[in-house]
């Protein structure tokens, strides 16, 4: 039985470090150019070779997204960067176009290709037509059932790696095929600038047809489509597996894929460390296994919609995945990160991120650990004076903390 790899979001590098100190296997970013999230805050060339050095002195491995689908004038400047990809030692580029892989192949022959869910693979069939054009990894479409995936992954080749989503923001178009922000801002969500337009506000004309139109943009009207059963209006679920780790790894599943590129670094510390918690009970009794439901209440602290399984278990035919309410479910506050360990006395100092006042209730959140609460009395400055509240960004701080706190920790709000 093989142990999956946790692979965790990196938007940016303070993303990165938090995805590796909270127990990251692998992380995937994007160079400044050709990934699917423009909104992150993305790698300069010199970044990622920082961002390998970093990843792969702690054992970790660095998967740089190439998954864009590039027009003609782009292939100079993409010639350079799977070169570069290649010099600085990647250790996989992750591509949805046959004329990317085919260029990596050619200007970057050691870096293995893991083939993008923007390539809608969703059969063994087309595992093995990318397989046999280099491909290492495949990250299947999300649409798919358990079941298939483990179809898929008993009918192709043993050293032919399958990727899953497992956590995190899905899209209510077909692996992430979405005209709507194209057809609104003129933004290409297949060009990883994507404005979510799914996520807005639509409500009916005052007509009797059936058209929709988004509440800043009311003169453009779009029809209403029903097709056998299916609607495609709109915003979608978060996926979260936590409940399920079994189910995920009979599937034959190799690689736990972390949605949240976009998202804080807090949030990348609790996906990953709360994913991390359960594959290592798994596998510590993987017969005794229970559930803790612990897991969750760790998920529902970071900002989220509405959480479902995806079409894991359900179909689109049985179960659109779709919310019941807009917006995202807040999460708890990330106040501060350690930037040093506790002291003899259990002093620590941390740097704010938002406001903390004296008195609070708090959370330490620590790799392997749930967040454990106590509260934040005899705040002090970075001098050791007392102080009633730490109110500004980046500001020093020290606090008495009743555990052992290491340089990484976190501490978020309470109850």
């Amino acid at each position: 039985m093989r142990r999956p790899e946790i692979l965790s979001p990196a938007g940016d590098f303070e993303k990165l470090k938090s995805a590796v100190y909270f127990g990251a296997d692998a992380v995937y970013l994007a160079g400044s150019h050709f990934g699917m999230r423009a909104a992150s805050g993305n790698f300069t060339n010199e970044e990622l070779r920082e961002a390998v050095e970093y990843c792969h002195s702690r054992g970790v491995k660095l998967y740089v997204t190439v998954n864009i689908m590039p027009r003609d004038g782009e292939y100079a400047h993409l010639r350079e960067f799977l070169t570069y990809l290649g010099e600085i030692g990647v250790d996989a580029a992750i591509i949805a176009d046959l004329g990317v892989a085919a260029l990596l192949r050619e200007c970057a022959p050691n870096v293995p290709l893991h083939v993008s869910t923007q390539a809608s693979v969703v059969s063994a069939a087309a595992c093995k037509a990318w397989y046999a054009l280099g491909a290492t990894r495949v990250v299947l479409a999300r649409e798919l059932s358990l079941e298939a995936v483990k179809r898929i992954r008993e009918e192709i080749p043993e050293d032919l790696e399958i990727e899953c989503f497992v956590h995190g923001s899905m899209c209510i178009a077909y692996s992430g095929r979405c005209l709507l922000s194209q057809h609104y801002v003129g933004r290409d969500a297949n060009r990883g600038a994507c404005a979510q337009p799914c996520r807005w506000i639509y409500g009916t004309s005052s007509s009797l047809t059936m058209d929709v139109a988004e509440e800043k943009r009311r003169e453009e009207l779009l029809p209403l489509v029903e097709d056998g059963g299916d609607t495609f209006v709109m915003s979608s679920k978060d996926m979260c597996m936590i409940e399920h780790i079994p189910d995920l790894v009979d599937a034959g599943i190799h690689s736990f894929k972390l949605e949240g590129r976009v998202r804080s670094a807090y949030y990348t510390a609790v996906v990953t460390n709360t994913y991390k918690m359960a594959l290592d009970r798994y596998f510590a009794d993987p017969e005794g296994y229970v559930y803790d439901p612990a897991l969750l209440r760790e998920l529902e602290s970071v900002s989220h919609r509405e959480y479902g399984t995806g079409f894991f278990y359900k179909s689109p035919h049985e179960d659109a995945n779709i919310v019941t309410e807009p917006g995202y479910i807040r999460e708890k506050a990330y106040i501060a990160t350690a930037v040093a360990d506790s002291d003899e006395n259990g002093i620590a100092t941390f740097i704010q991120r938002n406001k903390l006042v004296d008195g609070a209730s708090v959370e330490l959140l620590s790799p392997g650990k749930v967040g454990r609460p106590f509260k934040a009395e005899g705040l002090t400055n970075e001098k050791g004076e007392a102080i009633e509240s730490a109110p500004h960004p980046g500001m020093l701080f020290k606090l008495k903390v009743p555990f052992e706190v290491k340089t990484g920790d976190i501490l978020r709000g309470g109850e």
